[in-house]
């Protein structure tokens, strides 16, 4: 027999297991990025800009101007993107975007670890 707290905690890890589901990020949830620019802005003012592909490619400017693409998938609630151009990075960076459109912003990291502010502004 399960002590009862034992068995409320039980319950609710599975109450949130069931739940984590409805929280998974989708391509609809992406489609305000498909069609504008998420701009990363750096604790020292520089900006990176970054352009979602509906067909799982990216492309990008980072803060000294140089291009770079790859690729990106959904992973859960976030995005995963790995590097292929100018080199291929095997590592991903990932980040969770959450669901909105034209002036939505986020904190999260760079690939440094650096915080980092992303707001997804219109146009391309």
């Amino acid at each position: 027999m399960i002590r009862r707290p034992a068995r409320h905690l039980l319950l609710t890890i599975i109450a949130l297991s069931l739940a984590l589901p409805a929280f998974a990020l989708t391509r609809a949830d992406l489609e305000p990025a498909f069609k504008n620019t998420v701009v990363t802005t750096y604790p020292s003012g520089r900006t990176a800009r970054l352009w979602l592909n509906r067909d799982g490619t990216y492309d990008a400017t980072r803060t000294n101007g140089e291009r770079t693409s790859g690729t990106w998938q959904i992973k859960g609630d976030k995005i995963c993107m790995t590097q292929d151009k100018p080199f291929h990075f095997p590592l991903s960076l990932c980040t969770i975007v959450p669901k909105g459109g034209v002036g939505t912003s986020w904190a999260s990291k760079s690939i440094k670890g650096e915080p980092v502010r992303n707001t997804l502004v219109a146009g391309r």
